[in-house]
């Protein structure tokens, strides 16, 4: 058995243009200075909270909670599958991985628990996935916890479990799991940066999953 861990956004929610968007409209909601679409893409894949604070330099805990309100705010009104797509050939991708009957799928997202099922289900493909692992009830990346809960879900070990993200964070978490990482180049971060962070493949296009997986697992 093995077990292939996917982030959300970026990897297999194209969300990149939405994400800009909310925080765009809600710093300026707040009168907040509004931050860079690269510093926007530099925080993916963290908690909500912790990206607020990051974005708004210098703020206490009563103005972060602040922007963290105008963001869930703006980005419930904005959210929905025609706002958060699934990437090119994401589908065919997860459908290929369900249909054998050694590989177990999961998640391991920054999202809120109860955003991601509801993203996993208006995208009906919640089914797809044994478990959905969360900060809700882990520590939030690079922490190694998310993957650590789905492999004990899963009942396999880390040399049989590859974790597949588009961020620094994921790489990170990957490494500090002990599993393989395996970079995806169309998400948040560039190739090197993932490189540099650990990712021990990357690819650039959904054809190249099945691949990259049997060779990182094999290996």
């Amino acid at each position: 058995m093995r077990l292939v861990v996917f982030d959300l956004d970026g990897t297999l929610i194209d969300s990149v243009a939405l994400i800009v968007e909310t925080v765009t409209e809600a710093f300026t909601a707040v009168g907040q200075t509004v931050p860079t679409e690269q510093q926007i893409r530099a925080i993916s894949g963290i908690t909500a909270r912790e990206a607020m604070g990051i974005l708004a330099p210098g703020s206490d805990a009563e103005r972060v909670e602040t922007i963290l309100q105008s963001y869930r705010s703006h980005y419930q009104a904005r959210a929905g599958v025609s706002r958060e797509p699934l990437f090119a050939g994401a589908l065919a991708a997860l459908d290929r991985l369900q249909a054998q009957p050694e590989t177990v799928l999961a998640v391991a997202t920054g999202k809120g628990y109860r955003g991601a099922v509801t993203l996993l289900e208006r995208h009906a493909i919640i089914d797809r996935f044994q478990s959905i692992q969360t900060p809700d009830h882990n520590r939030g990346k690079p922490d190694p916890q998310m993957i650590e809960t789905a492999m004990e879900k899963a009942g396999i070990g880390r040399e049989a479990t590859v974790m597949i993200g588009d961020t620094v964070h994921d790489m990170k978490m990957a490494r500090s799991a002990g599993v393989k990482a395996l970079g995806v180049a169309w998400g948040y971060h560039e190739i090197a940066e993932l490189t540099d962070a650990g990712a021990h493949l990357v690819i650039e296009r959904f054809d190249d999953l099945d691949g990259a997986i049997d060779q990182l697992l094999e290996a």
